[in-house]
């Protein structure tokens, strides 16, 4: 039901904002507005304030199919015009101002994100200290010299370096530089808190085409530096069979010393000769004792790889830190995240049309819906920042030149602009076809992935 409810509430307001945007640009132009609708289909509900701008009488309607919406405006292109109001019909504004009714709705969703993002930074939020675990064997980060328990305490790109705020922090910015084809320079601090070296993850090697659990196995963090503890055990499991209980601190396994949870992790997932699992003996901290247990994991298959797993929470809680922002830093920092990744953004969208960045990115109705869900039931700044990440989506997804959508439109005015004609009515019909037929394809391939993602 939770996830149902923050799909429900996180598609209600993108689009009511991003409808929000042509009406009142609309009205400030003197378009004489219609009806404004939220969803489409059956009505649902329908009013007609008393009170609205002078000379509208525009109908709010919210409509059962909720994926989508639109503003009606007076056109003489969808029906007859009185002759006293033609001069308040959408087609017979300036180019200008046609412009920038149809560009509103893709900026009021990335002002949103703006906002939601500013938001998130003034209320703060909880995040693992960037605290690198061991990383993956024969990864970038291990070819690179990281061996574990480093602190980042400031990255980017060319030289320009800046404070790392987080863990997340630290992972966004390998996300872009794996996707962007760029190194990535860490610099890491010593015990007592000053730089003590740099290290460059060489991220341009990767030419990674999707971020996904895969590209971070690559790089080889995976996960912020945790205690190598055993949590909750789970009955009748192997870690259970093996005598293993909350709280029992992993020492090493084999000869392996362990010194954090993400490589215990690595270890059990790959205890496993062949197609069976391997049992080993761990040297476990207990009360003070230092027993030695015989422990054989489970043998899984997840996605066609045969894994290891013992069945109970390996890892005790990273560190964390509250990243909070002051008012004018967090007003600056919602203004440069939602650069940031309407940037990205389009790149990829760049990417996958020329080959180079998978279709697997493509994310549809149900993935969103999940993660409303599962944001949602993580709190309310989660929850925030996954609403601004999807208004910047919608919004940069409807400035493509594709003729169904904003973005199409303003390619026909900038047609209009150079030729001081409009496009003519055959074309503008043949493109709105090939348009429909394009974003239908796109929509078939995100509901794909979303089907494969979640069921298989």
């Amino acid at each position: 039901m939770l996830t149902v409810i923050a799909f429900v509430v996180a598609i209600g307001v993108l689009i009511a904002v991003h409808e929000y945007g042509h009406y009142r640009v609309a009205v400030a132009c003197g378009v004489k507005v219609l009806r404004f609708s939220v969803g489409f289909g059956k009505t649902l509900y329908r009013w007609q304030p008393k009170r609205q701008h002078p000379g509208q009488s525009t109908e709010f309607v919210i409509g059962a199919f909720p994926l989508g919406g639109y503003v009606k405006m007076l056109d003489e292109r969808e029906g007859p015009v009185a002759p006293e109001e033609r001069h308040r019909a959408f087609n017979t504004q300036p180019l200008r101002s046609r412009a920038a009714i149809v560009a509103a709705g893709p900026i009021a969703n990335l002002l949103l994100a703006v906002v939601l993002y500013t938001v998130v930074n003034w209320i703060g939020v909880d995040e693992p200290v960037a605290k690198l675990a061991r990383p993956v064997a024969a990864s970038l980060a291990e070819a690179a010299g990281l061996r574990g328990g480093e602190h980042v305490t400031r990255a980017g790109f060319d030289g320009d370096l800046a404070p790392v705020q987080s863990f997340e922090d630290l992972r966004w910015r390998m996300t872009r530089g794996a996707l962007d084809g760029q190194d990535l320079t860490l610099e890491i601090a010593g015990e007592d808190g000053r730089p003590e070296r740099q290290i460059v993850l060489p991220l341009s090697r990767m030419e990674a085409k999707d971020a996904d659990p895969q590209m971070f196995r690559k790089i080889g963090v995976l996960a912020p530096l945790t205690r190598p503890e055993i949590g909750q055990v789970m009955a009748g499991s192997a870690a259970e069979r093996a005598g293993l209980r909350d709280g029992d601190l992993v020492r090493a396994i084999g000869n392996a010393p362990i010194v954090d949870g993400q490589q215990l992790r690595e270890v059990i997932r790959t205890s496993i000769d062949g197609d069976q699992p391997r049992a080993q003996t761990w040297q476990v901290l207990r009360g003070g004792q230092l027993l030695e247990l015989e422990v054989k994991p489970e043998l899984r298959d997840e996605a066609g790889v045969k894994v290891g797993r013992i069945g109970a929470y390996v890892g005790a809680p990273p560190e964390m830190v509250t990243v909070r922002q002051g008012p004018i830093d967090g007003v600056w920092r919602g203004i440069v995240r939602t650069w940031e990744v309407s940037a990205l953004t389009v790149r990829m969208m760049g990417k996958m049309v020329i080959g180079e960045a998978s279709l697997k990115n493509l994310s549809g109705p149900l993935t969103i819906a999940d993660y409303a869900g599962k944001s949602a039931s993580l709190g309310l700044t989660q929850y925030l920042v996954f609403l601004a990440l999807i208004s910047v989506s919608l919004g940069v997804l409807n400035l493509m030149p594709l003729p169904v959508l904003d973005g199409g439109h303003l390619m026909y005015y900038l047609w209009e602009g150079l030729t001081g004609k409009s496009v003519s009515d055959a074309w503008m019909e043949r493109l709105q076809r090939g348009g429909v037929a394009l974003l239908l394809v796109m929509m078939s391939v995100a509901l794909f992935n979303d089907v494969t993602r979640l069921f298989g």
